[in-house]
């Protein structure tokens, strides 16, 4: 077991979604006039290449430097996550919405790849990937997704089309969670801070067994940090020859989920098109409900995504090598190989 805190923490990032449901303008921003103009007018005239290699962190309009860094100071210094409405998605062509997107992206943090391919820009849409196929991602996905969180420090989503129902997104505090269960049952919440395995989902670099070994709560530099997917845990266990969870640790994991999906707990909201949600995934998890999507493929579901790794964030404990590859801050996260090859695609 790793260092386990004398007491749960309690610091900007420990809130339930209840106080923040009755409290919309603590987590939502409004674009003012300057700040549209300027982003569309820069996006606007760039190319589908151009997304590939954007760097505008010297040129970048002041009033979007001056939002980006607002942002920053939610994610790290805040409450974790903010909620940006109202960006113009349906009156845009998607190669401004996404440079848009991605020039924002990079003045908050630097694009970390979210697959294997190498993919800086995601997309979060159901493309009929079967759930019990090992290499399936379950944003590829209609269900449920569960709480998680995702390998790197930042997570944004901007919502282009919304699903003929459900869909919702869901946010938990870690701190609010672990002091629950610690109050629920100390024993179980210490089990929280054991290495267990999770499955890389055929993503693992060369060389590398197929699963990693981190906690699911971890006490570094006086901070909570989680790294949780409770299905990829689940999904170790076709391995055989890796560590399997014991009955405590089902049963803390058990808890920890119990926990997280009070109502009173998480925080839930609809991504209409045009929303744009950043999320700091070392303090919260998030999750996403099933949904029924609509029977016209252009109408379906779909968000962009960015992986963002930012500047001045926490230290990460050594551990977390495993995942992240490097936990140099500023400089870590994502899926890299030896044959990925950044770059962006605007098909799915």
């Amino acid at each position: 077991m790793s260092a386990v805190p004398s007491s749960p923490p309690a610091t900007s990032k420990s809130w339930s979604g209840a106080e923040l449901a009755v409290h919309p303008q603590r987590w939502t921003r409004t674009w003012n006039d300057e700040q549209l103009h300027d982003l569309i007018e820069a996006a606007a005239a760039l190319d589908e290449a151009d997304l590939s290699n954007l760097d505008l962190r010297t040129v970048a309009p002041a009033s979007v430097q001056s939002l980006a860094a607002d942002v920053r100071r939610d994610l790290l210094d805040g409450l974790g996550f903010t909620l940006m409405t109202g960006f113009p998605v349906q009156e845009l062509d998607l190669v401004t919405s996404a440079g848009a997107f991605m020039m924002l992206g990079r003045l908050i943090g630097e694009p970390r790849s979210q697959n294997a391919a190498g993919h800086l820009l995601g997309h979060v849409l159901d493309v009929g990937r079967d759930l019990n196929d090992p290499s399936t991602r379950i944003y590829q996905t209609h269900e449920r997704q569960s709480f998680h969180t995702d390998s790197t420090d930042v997570v944004g989503l901007l919502s282009l089309s919304a699903a003929k129902s459900g869909g919702l997104s869901m946010l938990a505090s870690a701190e609010k969670a672990y002091q629950l269960v610690f109050e629920r049952n100390p024993d179980l919440a210490a089990r929280l801070f054991d290495p267990l395995p999770t499955d890389w989902r055929d993503e693992q670099p060369e060389g590398r067994q197929p699963w990693f070994e981190i906690p699911v709560l971890s006490w570094y530099d006086e901070k909570l940090t989680v790294l949780y997917q409770r299905t990829y845990i689940n999904s170790a266990s076709r391995f055989a020859d890796a560590p399997h969870p014991d009955a405590q640790h089902i049963a803390a994991l058990d808890l920890f989920d119990e926990v997280l999906n009070e109502p009173d707990v998480h925080l839930q909201m609809q991504l209409a098109p045009g929303d744009i949600q950043f999320v700091h995934n070392h303090s919260l998890l998030h999750d996403r409900t099933a949904f029924v999507d609509h029977d016209d493929p252009g109408a379906r579901r779909h968000l962009l995504r960015l992986w963002l790794s930012l500047e001045g964030d926490r230290a990460l404990p050594p551990v977390f090598a495993q995942r992240y590859g490097s936990i140099e801050i500023g400089n870590r996260g994502g899926i890299m190989r030896s044959d990925t090859r950044l770059n962006v695609s605007l098909t799915t």
